[in-house]
């Protein structure tokens, strides 16, 4: 099952998104049948996730039933805005409330499934905010703010991976190499936001490569 804002979802690429994929790279049948369900929501932020994990009974059904659960959430909490513009101090305000909310939507997901086992995904993010090629014709300053942003976020979500036992996924590491300098415009849709298919492949093969590793499958 996948939770979380238009990154899960799909937009923007008109091509299978990285839940589909996981399930089909994970599939091994006729031993391991794999069905997915993606209720991720474009524009969704982490309290927007927990109140639909809250109130929403029938994804609260599908969650119920799940193994294994990603969660992509945050970028949406700290969206580039014109009053904060390239101030990255301007939006750390956000970051406690990303991890507050993260973990509660971990441990939403852990009561919903009282009495089962259930691996949670957490994945981060390449950036919050515009990538590549199409965050340098921003200027520097732009391309500086979205890292020091995304790098808050991203360890928001690592530290609730390590402090809920959840599974943790580097997208950022996927997408941009190891030292952080690979150009990942060929992984992003031509709205510079969202990954094209090459780059839900690639989210898709480091999600596999963790759950594998996890599951002992």
């Amino acid at each position: 099952m996948a939770l979380g804002d238009s990154v899960p979802s799909g937009s923007g690429c008109g091509c299978t998104a990285y839940p589909e994929l996981t399930g089909l790279e994970l599939a091994a049948p006729p031993e391991r049948a794999v069905t997915v369900v993606n209720d991720a929501v474009d524009g969704y932020t982490t309290t927007d996730l927990l109140t639909q994990l809250q109130s929403d009974a029938a994804v609260a059904d599908q969650v119920r039933t799940s193994d294994v659960v990603e969660v992509e959430i945050g970028a949406n909490d700290v969206a580039y805005s014109r009053s904060c513009g390239n101030s990255a101090p301007c939006y750390e305000t956000t970051i406690p409330v990303v991890e507050k909310n993260l973990a509660a939507i971990v441990a939403r997901v852990h009561e919903l499934t009282t009495g089962r086992r259930v691996l949670v995904v957490l994945l981060d993010y390449w950036s919050v905010w515009l990538g590549g090629q199409y965050a340098t014709e921003q200027g520097g300053a732009y391309v500086t703010a979205a890292a020091i942003v995304t790098d808050q976020v991203n360890a928001a979500i690592k530290a609730t991976a390590a402090t809920t036992s959840s599974a943790y996924v580097d997208v950022l590491t996927a997408f941009k190499g190891p030292d952080q300098t690979y150009d990942e415009t060929h992984y992003l849709a031509t709205d510079g936001e969202h990954p094209n298919a090459a780059g839900h492949q690639q989210i898709a093969s480091a999600a596999v490569n963790v759950i594998k590793d996890v599951l002992h499958l």
